[in-house]
């Protein structure tokens, strides 16, 4: 396999950093790695496979200096709007893992294990969209339902960890702790959200849509329809839980009224399923949490039971690392699988 040149546009945030492990664990075959960053953080340095690289600044011509052949962009949306078209132009792939490019009808949206041949489309425009992270675990455990017995409808609930906001996110919480040991919660400074979340659920992650939803909430119908290519019925309620990593998710899926769900059947193809673990054993207090999922690239399910007054009604739920799972190692098994196709043409 022959060998890339690489960057990472938000190198110094935590998917970036989360990238350059992943990158480093999964053998991927660099050339020469380029962390990208605003002038800010141009000049500090980036740890890679035991060594510190220097980070540079984000330009229109960067990538073309260093001929970039895969930009993964993780810097926010309006960076991937203004920067990415200079990395197609310059002959890289984009792997985009911001909200921008995901529902343009061009850019293929992919979680690999579930819709690996969308990435042929690829060339349309340049970019290949990572899909939300809670979009992307639940996905990975509805695929194989979907095959099993055709869904019609998904009711969920997410508890997304505060590393989901970012460093910011898990300093506020951890800041917020401290400061509740300390007897000076009520001092303590709400950024990263609306509201305190240490000791505290917030049922609001980003902002309001004109029907009542959240936009989070919205990513997630939309983005499983286009994924999955079926009009899936989707509700969501996603909620900010005081974890630092992970986020969690209960699941309701209705299928059509003539099935009659077998729970073991259930199990079987999401155990079977590529990077999706069973663990289901309630009798023993064993089933998926975040403090099992973190730092693994694994989607875990468990509580699997058939609904008590429908029987074409499974509920369960499922745990992942949204860091890894959700952004960073998405984006590599994207980009891997791109190697993979391009080398078979």
């Amino acid at each position: 396999m022959r060998k890339f040149n690489v960057a990472v546009v938000g190198a110094t945030g935590a998917v970036g950093e989360e990238l350059f492990r992943v990158i480093k664990e999964y053998n991927f075959p660099i050339n020469n790695l380029v962390p990208l960053a605003s002038s800010r953080s141009a000049g500090s340095k980036v740890e890679y496979n035991g060594k510190e690289i220097t980070v540079l600044e984000l330009t229109k011509t960067c990538f073309e200096e260093n001929e970039v052949e895969i930009a993964f962009f993780s810097a926010g949306g309006s960076v991937s709007e203004e920067y990415a078209k200079y990395a197609v132009e310059a002959g890289a792939v984009v792997i985009d893992n911001t909200s921008h490019f995901r529902m343009d009808p061009d850019v293929p949206l992919v979680v690999p294990e579930v819709n690996p041949e969308d990435i042929a489309s690829w060339k349309e425009r340049g970019i290949i969209a990572n899909p939300n992270c809670s979009t992307i675990q639940m996905v990975l455990s509805l695929k194989p339902l979907d095959e099993l017995y055709g869904i019609k409808r998904v009711d969920v609930s997410t508890y997304q960890a505060v590393s989901g906001a970012g460093k910011t996110g898990m300093e506020e919480l951890v800041k917020q702790m401290q400061d509740f040991f300390a007897f000076r919660l009520d001092e303590s400074e709400k950024k990263a959200f609306a509201h305190q979340i240490a000791l505290n659920v917030i049922p609001q992650i980003d902002v309001p849509q004109p029907n009542g939803f959240t936009k989070e909430e919205m990513k997630m119908v939309n983005e499983t329809q286009k994924i999955l290519h079926k009009e899936i019925q989707v509700a969501a309620t996603c909620v900010r839980v005081p974890v630092l990593r992970s986020h969690s998710e209960s699941i309701s899926v209705t299928f059509d009224e003539s099935v009659e769900v077998d729970v073991n059947k259930v199990r079987e193809v999401l155990e079977k399923f590529e990077d999706v673990e069973v663990i289901d054993d309630l009798q023993n207090n064993a089933y998926p949490m975040p403090i099992i999922s973190t730092d693994t690239d694994i989607t875990y399910v468990g509580r699997i039971r058939r609904d008590v007054y429908q029987q074409n009604i499974v509920h369960f739920f499922n745990v992942a690392d949204q860091v890894r799972v959700g952004a960073a190692t998405n984006a590599v098994r994207i980009a891997l699988k791109w190697i993979e196709m391009e080398n078979d043409i």
